[in-house]
């Protein structure tokens, strides 16, 4: 029995020595350091910029150090750099992000703004939001939150832009379609009513239109300034168009005989 045990002893220890030679499966575990370096570069291709600066007027090398070779700056649009900042962005081929203000994207210099007692607190925040921007705003009022006619406020921004007093206009009521309508019935005038980014644009790149309605009612203040923004930043410049827009306001001195 002794003998048997001693044997069943030696097998148990040859087999523990021989697992133990054999090295582990890794074949379904993730390779840690290929993870991190995939993760990596997925982050640094992401990223619009790896260190902003965009504050600076002047650049030294000072603010460059550390950079790796071809890392993308931001800097101000009119930023100018030492000589040495100069060299670094040469040797380590940095690439150069200038930062365009709103202002100077936006195609249009003067505003006329008008709202009824729907649309006032928009409007208050909208006239900060324009000047702001550096533009040249012309408030129409209404200036509280008692009741009045849209139409008298809508009119007095379209005529301002019908006699180019400002460049376009805008008008916030409750809905946007009353101001629109309106608007429409200055010659002159092309109003549209958006309550999206999309449809600001179109109107100003298909349309030609130079008045803008808004819903108080239909757009939150943060999609009304989206909205402005794309409408201020774009404009008509497609011959196809121009000559559609023509059209219509051929249409219009034909009623006007």
């Amino acid at each position: 029995m002794a003998e048997n045990s001693d044997t069943r002893d030696r097998v148990r220890e040859l087999v523990k020595q021989v697992l133990a030679s054999v090295p582990p499966d890794k074949s379904e575990r993730p390779n840690p350091i290929e993870r991190v370096v995939v993760n990596s570069l997925q982050e640094k291709v992401g990223k619009e910029f790896d260190r902003d600066e965009s504050a600076k007027s002047l650049i030294t090398e000072d603010d460059l150090r550390g950079l790796d070779p071809g890392s993308k700056v931001r800097v101000s649009e009119s930023a100018k750099f030492t000589p040495l900042a100069d060299d670094i962005v040469r040797e380590r081929g940095l690439v150069l992000i200038r930062k365009q203000s709103r202002r100077a994207l936006t195609k249009v210099r003067s505003v006329a703004v008008g709202c009824d007692h729907g649309g006032f607190e928009y409007k208050q925040k909208l006239v900060i939001f324009l000047s702001n921007l550096g533009l040249n705003v012309r408030d129409y009022g209404t200036d509280s939150k008692d009741a009045v006619d849209y139409p008298d406020f809508a009119h007095a921004v379209a005529f301002a832009v019908a006699r180019k007093q400002s460049d376009v206009g805008i008008i916030i009521d409750g809905a946007g379609i009353g101001s629109a309508m309106t608007a429409n019935k200055i010659p002159g005038v092309r109003a549209a009513a958006c309550y999206s980014v999309a449809l600001a644009r179109n109107s100003r790149e298909h349309n030609g239109a130079n008045v803008l309605t808004l819903g108080s009612g239909q757009n939150s203040f943060d999609e009304v300034r989206e909205i402005v923004n794309a409408f201020l930043t774009s404009e008509i410049t497609e011959e196809r168009h121009k000559k559609r827009v023509g059209k219509i306001d051929a249409i219009e001195r034909e009623y006007k005989k």
